[in-house]
């Protein structure tokens, strides 16, 4: 099998471009794994016209295509600014084309951001931890907690009633202590919570270690919490698993097995594209090319991935998928994948497994078995 064919058995079309308007982030996250952040990087207008160019010919024959609008905190590029990268979707947005998505820390929302997110139909993701001591890495540049400020954001949102999501980065506080994790969030009235167990990614390298057994414990508890709630709000975790598993039951495993990955084009606030992982972008590694798949000034999305299968990190990614296939246990439900993971832990993306696969897919099946036996 060629190249190109061997780029098209693992990737469809993209379902997600992911937009970074801005480098800046007004926190400073202990985990967090952007190295700019700091820096005060701005997406100009003539980018964000390309990506929608891109968009168009990416949705000519199907969509919807999710716009994410990610960073650093896309809210401190400013109501003006942003409005402006906007605008060169409307008539995609207009159409159905394309929707929009904005994950946030909430902490500079004000009813004049409320009032855009609904002019611009946002569905709407809010990063916080959990209550106030599992928060308590979330901090200002100046070092100050954030907590407070992230609440009231979150209240803005539900008084404007713009439905929400919350993400929780799970670290060796929360992993102990998933009930009132869970319903501390619950409280917050979101319709999705997301748990990414803590992994060290990109400039984070100081993370406390979990080890699978206490993720496996983690998750036969939240499998509990789930039960006991009826799956109110949902838990992201449990919705995948519990899809794969009727597909399964159903008879209908092939719409699982078939199912290609996205190749989620990232584009950076400069225009430079980057495939398979958000997380690769902005990281400089000469021997990758610096995860580079072209400018999208230059080149469209759709150029960019006819010509991927050339790149080194992409062929070797393919092979990592090729080897998690043929050897891992885990394959049928996990189905690969998390390029970033197997870069940033081990080097190359050729490899198999990473702590995601052993915190994240690994123990949530260990726990379903340990859960089912308990029963």
């Amino acid at each position: 099998m060629d190249g190109r064919s061997e780029f098209d058995r693992w990737f469809g079309r993209p379902a997600t471009l992911v937009l970074q308007p801005t480098t800046l982030c007004n926190l400073d996250c202990s985990y967090c794994y952007l190295p700019f952040r700091r820096l005060n990087h701005e997406m100009p207008l003539e980018v964000a016209t390309a990506v929608a160019t891109s968009a168009a010919q990416l949705t000519e024959n199907g969509g919807p295509l999710g716009i994410v609008w990610h960073g650093g905190e896309p809210l401190a590029l400013g109501r003006p600014k942003l409005t402006d990268l906007l605008a060169p979707f409307e008539g995609l947005l207009e159409a159905g084309r394309i929707r929009h998505y904005i994950q946030t820390n909430a902490t500079l929302l004000d009813d004049q951001w409320c009032e855009l997110l609904i002019r611009h139909d946002f569905r709407v993701g809010v990063s916080i931890d959990g209550p106030t001591a599992l928060n308590a890495r979330r901090v200002d540049l100046r070092g100050l907690p954030i907590f407070d400020r992230i609440l009231r954001g979150i209240e803005l949102l539900r008084a404007h009633g713009i439905p929400f999501s919350v993400i929780a980065v799970v670290g060796a506080e929360g992993v102990t202590a998933p009930e009132a994790l869970l319903n501390f969030l619950a409280s917050l009235g979101p319709h999705t919570i997301g748990l990414n167990v803590e992994e060290m990614e990109g400039v984070n390298r100081s993370t406390v270690p979990i080890t699978q057994e206490q993720a496996e414990r983690f998750w036969v508890r939240v499998f509990d919490w789930s039960r006991h709630r009826n799956g109110v709000p949902v838990v992201r975790e449990m919705e995948r698993l519990a899809e794969y598993l009727h597909l399964v039951h159903s008879g209908h495993r092939d719409s699982w097995d078939n199912r290609r990955l996205d190749p989620i084009p990232t584009v950076s606030c400069d225009g430079d594209v980057v495939l398979l992982s958000p997380e690769l972008a902005d990281t400089v590694d000469a021997a990758y090319g610096n995860f580079l798949a072209g400018n999208i000034r230059q080149q469209t999305i759709s150029t960019m991935l006819a010509q991927a299968h050339r790149l080194l990190y992409v062929q070797e990614f393919m092979v990592g998928l090729s080897r998690c296939q043929a050897e891992c246990d885990f394959w049928n439900f996990c189905r690969g994948a998390q390029a970033g993971n197997r870069y940033f832990e081990n080097g190359s993306l050729s490899t198999m497994e990473t702590a995601y696969c052993r915190l994240t897919r690994q123990a949530l099946i260990t726990a379903l078995s340990t859960s089912a036996s308990v029963e």
